[in-house]
């Protein structure tokens, strides 16, 4: 299947339990119970609006992300697949994600979830030692996740173990140790993750004042080549720079992204990129839960952003997503993209420093260049 032929739909679910220092996502916590029946109507009003802009699609992959879904009761998934359901054909092999905290509550809705249509679950993990999750804040044990980990690898045909490194103080020798019990664990996907700090989190504001020392550049170097290290040992392929999978369990939807293809967002502050006639089109939702709501049953969407995406931009977000994964970009598609072809010059320079390599006509990153991957993209866009 091409990046064309595919068509996914994303579901931005809001709510969590407790806003992360570290997550810079739109997210938002209620102190009062959300009526989660009257977000899901709000979500399957935005689809019917999504359908009348995307004709003749066929839908491949469904991915609930978040802030929390699986917050979400089990009934207002099935309302949302439904609703996906009776507007697109999907294909029989449709991939259908959901990521899941795993405390023992979401845990619960686990099977509520599979009988709903759900037939692939991320479930974020994040750190198997207690002291990491509460800084993390997250709202479970490492005990408690390993837990619900294994119940879902029972329910689900597909689920991913998902975690955080290069986390505050970590250790190369103490992920060393800690990855090698999730790998024990996983069944066939891990995303790991190295943290990043992001503007308008709480964890940027503690860096800011030195109250945060996460790893220097070189440590945080040797955290990502361990991981490469021992994913490689366990037979997962590094499908992506922070993705691994064996054979045939790389997660679709994803790809789908990188490949740079085309899909529609619903729900709070999500984002669409839907193809035009020969351009492409770019969607933004509102943020804020109640006035995005207020706004889809007001007109029917609450996309509040709607932009052409240039020539130009097209081919430096295909190679900024593209370069991301291990088969790399097609350079006809990106000729196509940005009407002219790639700087034969700098192509030459990077290749022979060892960072990409070409294979035909798709160019890749090298495992060197994976770790220089925003310079390498920085020099091959303009």
């Amino acid at each position: 299947m091409t990046s064309s032929e595919a068509f996914g739909i994303y579901v931005h679910w809001p709510f969590c339990k407790a806003k992360c220092p570290y997550c810079d996502f739109n997210s938002h916590v209620r102190h009062q119970p959300v009526d989660a029946m009257s977000f899901a109507e709000a979500l399957a009003a935005e689809l019917r609006w999504m359908r009348q802009r995307t004709p003749g699609r066929t839908v491949t992959s469904i991915f609930f992300g978040g802030g929390t879904p699986s917050l979400m009761p089990p009934q207002a998934v099935g309302h949302v697949l439904d609703a996906i359901g009776g507007l697109w054909p999907v294909s029989p092999e449709v991939e259908t994600t959901l990521e899941a905290n795993p405390t023992s509550i979401e845990a619960g809705n686990f099977r509520g979830y599979r009988a709903a249509g759900i037939n692939r679950v991320s479930v974020g993990v994040q750190a198997l030692n207690d002291h990491d999750l509460k800084a993390l804040g997250r709202q479970h044990t490492a005990e408690e996740a390993l837990a619900a980990f294994r119940m879902a690898a029972k329910v689900f045909p597909r689920v991913s173990f998902d975690m955080i490194y290069a986390r505050p103080n970590q250790t190369v020798a103490a992920w060393r140790e800690e990855l090698a019990r999730a790998l024990a664990e996983q069944q066939g996907h891990m995303s790991l993750y190295q943290l990043t700090i992001e503007p308008g989190t709480a964890y940027f504001d503690l860096h800011a004042k030195g109250a945060l020392a996460v790893p220097p550049e070189d440590r945080a170097v040797d955290l990502f080549d361990v991981t490469q290290e021992l994913t490689a040992a366990a037979g997962l392929n590094a499908y992506e720079i922070s993705n691994h999978a064996v054979s045939g369990q790389e997660s679709r939807h994803n790809l789908l992204y990188w490949r740079y293809g085309e899909y529609a967002g619903v729900g709070p502050g999500a984002h669409s990129r839907l193809a035009d006639g020969e351009t492409r089109l770019a969607l933004v939702a509102e943020k804020h839960p109640e006035t995005w709501r207020a706004q889809v049953l007001e007109q029917g969407s609450g996309v509040t952003e709607e932009t052409r995406v240039s020539p130009c931009e097209q081919s430096a977000e295909y190679l900024l997503m593209g370069l991301r994964i291990s088969e790399g970009i097609d350079l006809d598609r990106f000729e196509s993209l940005a009407g002219r072809p790639m700087d034969s010059s700098k192509l030459a320079g990077l290749k022979s420093m060892g960072l990409v390599k070409r294979n035909g006509n798709r160019l890749s990153a090298t495992a060197d260049g994976r770790r220089l991957l925003n310079a390498i993209i920085g020099e091959l866009a303009v």
